[in-house]
């Protein structure tokens, strides 16, 4: 059998059943169309991944949810409040200094953070230096782990910048972040964003939940 050309599909030909060809761009079925089964991620380095955070244009947001860091766990700042209970930070760090440049400029720097009940050290470590993230600008939030995964959160840890790209955090069983995956396909920064959306509208300020924390000791 012969596919029909476009010619053949003309309505006002006799016999022919009115049909309408429709032209997609090329661009449409690469971003939306289905896609291999086999997906090769592409992996940046820890360069590439700070750059991001100086070059975003209106937006960066994480999902923690992990119940600890190996990072925190090697900061003095997490052994401080281990001996002492509250948490010490450095306003001159690279980090700090950036997120207030960017949220000076009117973007918007924030989290959510899956916490356990009772919560981890670690993750009252987090909860500690939430206010250190919030001096510089940061939208620091909070979510009870059970009502995470009542709203269908994956436990999955990422950025979305711009609401078009995703930079996904692998991490090993010790904690440790082994690479990042960036993901730029529409559909599924689209899956992210739907995410975010439901983490924000369910999750509370770090005081709020620092309060609620409190009553539950």
């Amino acid at each position: 059998m012969v596919s029909p050309t476009l010619g053949d599909l003309r309505p006002d030909r006799p016999g022919r059943v009115r049909e309408v060809a429709v032209v997609v761009p090329r661009e449409l079925l690469v971003n939306w169309g289905p896609k291999e089964m086999e997906r090769v991620p592409e992996l940046v380095d820890r360069d590439t991944f700070r750059r991001l955070f100086e070059t975003f244009e209106h937006t960066a947001w994480r999902l923690e949810t992990r119940r600890g860091y190996a990072s925190d766990r090697q900061d003095p700042d997490y052994q401080a409040f281990l001996a002492t209970g509250s948490s010490t930070w450095d306003p001159s760090e690279p980090w700090f200094i950036n997120i207030r440049r960017q949220t000076d400029a009117g973007k918007q720097v924030g989290r959510v953070r899956i916490a356990d009940n009772p919560p981890t050290t670690e993750q009252l470590f987090l909860l500690d230096y939430a206010r250190h993230n919030a001096a510089v600008g940061e939208d620091i939030r909070y979510l009870w782990r059970e009502n995470a995964d009542r709203a269908g959160l994956p436990a999955e840890d990422f950025w979305i910048f711009d609401s078009r790209l995703v930079a996904l955090l692998h991490f090993d069983d010790d904690d440790n972040l082994l690479n990042i995956e960036l993901i730029t396909e529409p559909a599924e920064v689209v899956r992210y964003s739907i995410v975010r959306d439901a983490a924000m509208h369910h999750a509370v300020s770090y005081d709020q939940f620092d309060a609620q924390v409190a009553t539950t000791e």
